[in-house]
């Protein structure tokens, strides 16, 4: 006879909160989907289902705006920074780990310490550099503050860190060099480390503002989080259009994650049990 699982208080509770959780998480971007489908004065009225269903907000941005330029911008500036991001810090993190040399933790306790400077304060020396080369309204100017990150160089050495030495050193007993223990042995065993922080990265980069709004000076250069905010302006907010245009620009992110999810959560994992 089977028994019949009871649940204890604890636990009820727990489903509870996640419930809730799930749905306060869920709301706003249910909210901003079926507003998407709104026209600007069914917004205003604060009915959660559209009365009458329409795809002017979609046909406005894509072909009367530079939405697509904007999310091709995008793309590449997120493209560009996370192949640098697990090329470099995933090296970075290998060298720190699997080399001897002296001064190592002092190397690594000053890249760490730079996660403690506020991206505000790097702004200015950062837009100088831009002025000085002439990045200033280029892809590579956009993208060059991301492209080795301190936090991905943490996250790597983490990884790396997990795997045993002798594994190494048997590579170079059998004559492998120090770069081909890193691409062919390290990266395959580190691969939800890199795939999480791929993500990690690709997110940031996309939903990033501050420093595209001011590197930017085309508006053919802009990114989706500053070209969309040129829909608000003193005669108005147009948030019709900024409803569909935040729907379209979740896309990619959600397609990513929906690939990787696997190894996203269990690079998430592996990185509060490793250090």
């Amino acid at each position: 006879m089977v028994g019949i699982r009871r649940f204890s208080p604890g636990k009820l509770f727990a489903y509870l909160a996640l419930a809730v959780g799930s749905v306060v998480m869920a709301f706003p971007f249910v909210w901003m989907l079926l507003s998407s489908f709104k026209s600007l004065r069914e917004i205003f009225r604060f009915s959660f289902w559209p009365q009458a269903w329409t795809l002017a907000n979609y046909q406005e941005v894509l072909l009367n705006t530079q939405f697509p330029r904007w999310f091709m911008n995008s793309l590449i500036v997120a493209g560009i920074s996370t192949v640098s991001v697990l090329f470099f810090c995933s090296l970075v993190g290998y060298t720190l780990t699997k080399l001897r040399f002296p001064g190592k933790n002092f190397v690594f306790l000053l890249i760490l310490s730079t996660l403690m400077i506020p991206t505000e304060m790097l702004v200015i020396p950062w837009y100088v550099m831009s002025t000085e080369y002439g990045w200033v309204n280029t892809f590579w100017g956009i993208a060059f503050p991301g492209l080795i990150p301190a936090f991905g160089v943490f996250l790597m050495r983490q990884f790396f860190q997990s795997l045993p030495r002798d594994l190494f050193d048997a590579g170079r007993v059998d004559g492998v060099s120090e770069f081909g223990l890193y691409w062919r042995v390290g990266l395959p065993l580190v691969g939800p480390g890199l795939a999480a922080l791929a993500i990690f990265n690709f997110v940031g980069n996309w939903n990033a503002f501050l420093w595209p709004l001011i590197v930017a000076k085309s508006p053919s250069m802009r990114t989706i989080p500053v070209g969309v905010a040129l829909f608000s302006g003193e005669a108005g907010t147009a948030w019709n259009l900024i409803m569909a245009s935040a729907a379209l620009a979740v896309i990619p992110v959600l397609i990513v994650f929906f690939i990787f999810q696997r190894q996203i959560i269990e690079g998430v994992v592996l990185t509060g049990v490793k250090g």
